[in-house]
């Protein structure tokens, strides 16, 4: 099992097939590189090289106790990329991944890296404060901490047969094996970083490393993501890029990526080769 040792002493699992310009996918809360596979299949299929490596705590990496913060997890990244020595590399984060991409280019900087997407991505910042009044409060992620201790597998199972492919929508049914694989995802982590990182995902800032960012960016968003509301982060986190592009997706959630697959991985192709 490939595994790297992080400079910040973790254990990091990854995967790393094919050949050519390298695309380096990084995972949603709380689950792992494997919800990548309908792209990382995709791509490779096409021609490139994909990475993708499971955060700290999360699925096959180290269950470490400490270090559950975002420059932790972009140090991490930043650990993978520079093992592998990638270049001209092209970065994809999902949800909380979009905030590692995010934290990752403003503070490791932009020489490895070619282009950047954020899909269904939590900058600027997730939660409300008197800066940011649309933001969701505390108390939304006071219940996902509450759920978690009370009976993490439960949890899990409801997050993922509801809103996160947005099953709980009418006319929507529901896909079971979707269902299954994310909520094995999630009980193959730790539950210590799970926990811990419902803060990162929620608290952290991400309106100064957005701005420091200059490479290409595609923002992917759908209006119907009942987990990152579309109108606090996707338009604004486009508008705070230096050159950032906006892509809307009507009714989709927040699972896009697994959920409407062949949508999403026709956008990338169209975006990587422009």
């Amino acid at each position: 099992m490939p595994t790297i040792k992080s400079t910040t002493g973790a254990e990091i699992f990854y995967k790393d097939w094919g050949s050519g310009q390298p695309i380096v996918f990084s995972h949603g809360w709380p689950l792992s590189s494997d919800d990548w596979d309908a792209q990382m299949l995709f791509f490779v299929q096409n021609g490139y090289r994909v990475v993708a490596h499971d955060r700290r705590g999360h699925g096959r990496s180290e269950q470490v106790t400490d270090g559950h913060d975002m420059d932790h997890y972009a140090d991490d990244l930043a650990s993978v990329t520079a093992h592998l020595d990638l270049q001209d590399a092209v970065h994809v984060g999902h949800s909380t991944g979009g905030g590692e991409v995010v934290r990752y280019l403003a503070r490791h900087g932009e020489s490895r890296v070619a282009k950047a997407v954020l899909i269904s991505a939590v900058p600027p910042l997730m939660l409300q404060t008197d800066a940011n009044p649309g933001g969701l409060p505390i108390s939304v992620f006071d219940d996902f901490r509450a759920q978690l201790l009370a009976n993490r597998s439960e949890f899990y199972l409801n997050v993922a047969s509801g809103p996160f492919y947005g099953f709980n929508r009418d006319g929507v049914e529901t896909r079971e094996a979707l269902v299954r694989n994310w909520w094995r995802q999630g009980m193959e982590g730790g539950a210590l970083a799970h926990y811990e990182g419902i803060k990162v995902f929620s608290e952290t800032d991400f309106t100064d490393d957005l701005q420091k960012i200059t490479v290409p960016t595609l923002v992917m968003h759908g209006d119907d993501d009942q987990v990152v509301p579309y109108a606090d982060s996707a338009p604004l986190s486009a508008k705070l890029l230096q050159n950032g592009t906006l892509k809307t997706y009507a009714g989709f959630p927040h699972g896009m990526p697994t959920s409407q697959a062949d949508v999403i991985n026709a956008d990338l192709l169209e975006f990587i080769r422009s």
